[in-house]
């Protein structure tokens, strides 16, 4: 087996990023998502994400096993030292503890960069989602309920955190 490495995506890796997350948007709920974004799309959010936050990959070898990635919690300004995260792993990689790789760096890169506070939001149920980000520190917010709609039914979406660090590296 290849060994493991976590690095920051670039926009080669969106063919990659997007065959994971396709299959996701189309045969599940945990995107809300209805439609496959297009090559394209990936493409901008991985510069996107790589703007104030971070995108990580965990490459094997040539294959990328996972992807985990930071990004705006909401738009105000006094929001701005909290963060949005998510991480999804190929179907083949799943329990092998890559999404466990991607988190661990992805939120101490977080928090190198200033944030504060992480915030994942999953939809449920989702026991294993909710006991992995439980397993990283997260504590429940609260759920919002019938919170969105795909597949012919209203499916809830829980809301977890974590603290990052204590204070801001900066406070304008």
């Amino acid at each position: 087996m290849a060994e493991l490495r976590i690095r920051r995506a670039n926009e080669a890796d969106a063919e990659a990023v997007l065959s994971i997350y396709a299959p996701i948007v189309r045969e599940t709920p945990i995107s809300f998502e209805t439609e496959i974004p297009s090559i394209e799309e990936i493409r901008r959010r991985i510069a996107s994400a790589l703007e104030r936050h971070s995108f990580l990959v965990c490459a094997a070898g040539a294959e990328i096993a996972g992807y985990a990635y930071g990004g705006v919690h909401r738009a105000r300004a006094a929001y701005r030292f909290a963060t949005e995260v998510s991480v999804y792993v190929d179907a083949n990689w799943r329990k092998r503890g890559v999404a466990r790789m991607l988190y661990e760096n992805l939120l101490a890169e977080l928090a190198e960069l200033g944030y504060c506070m992480a915030y994942a939001g999953i939809t449920l149920p989702n026991d294993a989602s909710v006991g992995f980000h439980r397993a990283l520190g997260f504590e429940t917010v609260g759920t919002f309920p019938r919170a969105g709609w795909k597949f012919g039914q209203w499916h809830d979406t829980g809301w977890y955190w974590r603290k990052l660090r204590e204070h801001p590296l900066q406070t304008s």
